[in-house]
Order: C-alpha cells, then sequence, then structure tokens
C-alpha cells in the first residue's frame, strides 16, 4: 500500500458518488483504520502511479531491445524528409 504524502496539501479534488459507492469506500476504510479521504487518497494515488507507468514505459522483446540499442549507438544519418520536417519544426517551435 502506497503512503499517503503528509506533506502541506492545499490541492483540493472534488467528486460525486453514488451512495453505494460511497457506503462501500467508508466500509473500506473502516477495515483498513484509515479516514476516508486518506483512504481514497492512498487508492487514487496507486491507481495513478499504475497508469502513468502504463503509458510512460515501455516493454520490449529481445528483438525489439536490440534493434534499439543498434539504433542508439550507431545513428542512421537523417534523411531529406526528416531534414525538412526539422526545418519546418524550427519555423513552427520557438524553443527556450
Amino acid at each position: 500500500m502506497a503512503n499517503v504524502n503528509t506533506s502541506t496539501k492545499s490541492a483540493r479534488l472534488e467528486t460525486r458518488v453514488s451512495q453505494q459507492q460511497k457506503e462501500l469506500i467508508e466500509r473500506a476504510a473502516a477495515y483498513t483504520g484509515r479516514t476516508v479521504s486518506d483512504f481514497v487518497v492512498a487508492q487514487l494515488e496507486v491507481a495513478a502511479k499504475k497508469v502513468v507507468d502504463e503509458y510512460e514505459r515501455m516493454n520490449l522483446d529481445k528483438e525489439q531491445s536490440r534493434v534499439l540499442v543498434d539504433a542508439l549507438l550507431s545513428p542512421k544519418r537523417p534523411n531529406k524528409k526528416l531534414r525538412s520536417a526539422l526545418d519546418e519544426h524550427r519555423k513552427r517551435v520557438e524553443s527556450r
């Protein structure tokens, strides 16, 4: 179970739930000895970390890993289409 961050809490989330959902959440919080707020925040944090991890992590098989490492160690020179895309990007995007 994730630890609830004990730093100063200033941000707020609000949501509506059904009466059945509220009762279920209250029961679960009671079983774990937490307040409803602490229980909800802890569970949301676990779920959010799982979603972020799924979207930000690449799982490669052996062949995909080899291709990636080869590309990183021996990158190919950019072709005309890629150079053109970079030129277009530089015209449209301001870097800081």
